[in-house]
């Protein structure tokens, strides 16, 4: 075992010597230690919870012959981050926890690892420190919450019910009392947020890649389907570093492949574009951002999840759950080996029904091709990615006129005051990962466009990034970025700009001589964080379209 190189032989002594003084009997040193990183916080609804999920943990660790050591990972919630300085921290949060994981797990020569997450960057930073590693690692997310209840039964959800609210409000839809209702009922408890934003969809793909077991995808926060599942885990763990089952076994091109098909079904976040990239990469896998494009022509959607569609995480749960989503594909589902022993089709074959009202057929999907599409053009030569689960029919051509804003916040207070009118495109750029940096989600700009009635007659584009939670006409991760010269810098108010979602083009509708005249012209912008760790990141992420990693070159 790794855990041997610090508990065995006289070398060793002093070692032990400081394992016992945290409590370890001399009867526990020859079993697998089991790491367990956990990102309990009490600053996360999705993580307030994980305390007794961490109990259940430790007896399947102890009752499967291991022995449990925790160790905490940080954790932000992009809901309350959101729309100020706290969201440039977010994605790069996922670097620092893939670092820590990496870092403990040598540092101390832990056998195995349990993983417990649940929200928006620290599950793909553990799923890649999971494949770094490559040792023995199991992925426990922590469930989703219910969905709010209000007057008359009707459910409620954290998006629709308070970004766009807002914008409802403010547009005079809906009166102060109202907006109130919203609020008490959106989030009613523990748990990730209730539609399929991008803590869900990763909770679903972490399932659909084989590194956690059945159900632990969808089964809710305050379910004890959910501490079943955690103590499974804990034995489960134990069994892997016995057999040498490791990450990089579960985590192939196959199984990749099977999670973004399973992603376009579902019309998951566009955010797992950047983290499958990611983890990918850790897990030695080439994955070109191309691959999501190509599954999607022949991956129907077959679900419609809230925001874009009517269903909760509850439903799909009930409705079947992952293995139901993987029966439902069919031979379009790659068979590849999972965690728990089964493989993919034979999870398929375990379900008998699947709720066809919630997760439909081949032969009669929601939209004939997955939630998830890729444009390039003059303006995305590396690519863009939009939700095209979230687009309505009338938005999927548009040509429309831009308005330029260098920064979320100016764009944000020009669709407040009603400066943004219809047929425009707004165009948000140096939001990107060295823009920005970090790369903001730009939730509040497009829950506006919904709530002010605007999702059918204005587009927004941007080097940024969006929340799971977005639906609309909302292209990001143009690449390259504003900050590295690409074309989005260049756009100047009054242009006119095709969206093109069928044919996959996003372009600049002007001549060739006029964008090299304004390319000579451009100039870098000095940084808008010059110092810490957010300066550091700057310098050393990559582009959007590799995943916005960091990299030592």
């Amino acid at each position: 075992m790794r855990s041997d190189m610090i508990k065995k032989g006289l070398e060793r002594t002093p070692h032990r010597a400081l394992l016992k003084a945290t409590g370890i009997p001399q009867s526990q040193m020859d079993r697998p230690f089991i790491g367990v990183a956990t990102s309990f916080t009490d600053l996360i609804p999705g993580h307030v919870g994980m305390r007794d999920l961490e109990r259940f943990i430790e007896k399947g660790i102890h009752s499967g012959g291991g022995y449990a050591q925790f160790f905490g990972i940080p954790g932000v919630c992009d809901g309350i981050a959101m729309g100020h300085k706290g969201m440039h921290y977010s994605l790069p949060t996922r670097e620092l926890i893939a670092d820590m994981v990496e870092s403990v797990a040598e540092a101390h020569r832990l056998d195995g690892l349990v993983l417990l997450t649940n929200c928006d960057k620290i599950t793909p930073g553990m799923l890649m420190a999971a494949a770094r590693l490559n040792i023995p690692c199991i992925i426990v997310t922590a469930g989703p919450m219910m969905s709010g209840r209000g007057v008359e039964g009707r459910a409620y959800s954290f998006v629709t019910d308070t970004f766009e609210a807002m914008a409802r409000y403010k547009a005079g839809v809906i009166d102060a009392k109202e907006l109130q209702v919203c609020e008490d009922n959106a989030c009613p408890g523990m748990g990730s947020c209730q539609g399929l934003f991008t803590a869900n969809t990763m909770a679903i793909l972490t399932e659909t890649l084989g590194m956690s077991l059945p159900r632990c995808g969808t089964a809710l926060a305050v379910s004890a389907m959910k501490r079943r599942i955690a103590f499974a885990s804990g034995e489960k763990i134990v069994e892997l570093v016995h057999n040498d089952v490791k990450p990089r076994d579960i985590m192939t091109r196959a199984a990749f492949e099977n999670a973004i098909r399973v992603d376009l079904a579902l019309g998951g976040s566009s955010n797992t574009v950047l983290h499958l990239l990611a983890i990918a990469r850790e897990a030695g896998v080439e994955l070109p951002l191309e691959t999501f494009d190509v599954l999607a022509k022949e991956t129907p959607q077959l679900a419609s999840m809230n925001p874009a569609g009517k269903h909760f995480m509850e439903d799909l749960d009930i409705a079947g759950g992952v293995c139901g989503v993987l029966k439902q594909l069919g031979d379009k589902i790659i068979d590849t080996q999972t965690l728990f022993g089964l493989t993919t089709r034979q999870l398929a074959a375990s379900i008998e029904n699947v709720d066809e009202e919630v997760i439909r057929p081949l032969s009669a999907p929601v939209k004939k091709e997955g939630g998830i599409a890729v444009l390039f053009g003059s303006i995305a030569p590396k690519g863009a990615v939009v939700k095209q689960s979230g687009v309505s029919d009338k938005m999927m051509l548009f040509e429309g006129t831009a308005r330029c804003f260098d920064s979320e916040e100016l764009a944000m207070a020009a669709l407040m005051d009603g400066t943004i009118k219809a047929g425009d495109v707004v165009v948000i750029r140096y939001e990107g990962p060295k823009g920005g940096p970090g790369m903001r989600e730009m939730l509040a700009p497009t829950a506006a466009l919904m709530g002010l009635g605007l999702g059918d007659s204005v587009a927004l584009i941007t080097d940024g990034r969006f929340s799971g939670g977005t639906r609309g006409p909302c292209i990001g991760h143009v690449s390259p970025e504003a900050a590295e010269g690409g074309p989005i810098a260049l756009i100047q108010d009054g242009d006119r700009i095709l969206l093109d979602i069928p044919n996959r083009k996003l372009d600049l509708l002007v001549d060739g001589a006029t964008i090299e005249a304004r390319r000579v012209q451009w100039t870098a912008p000095e940084p808008k964080i010059k110092t810490g760790w957010l300066a550091r990141y700057a310098k050393v992420v990559t582009s959007a379209y590799t995943g916005a990693v960091t990299t030592a070159d």
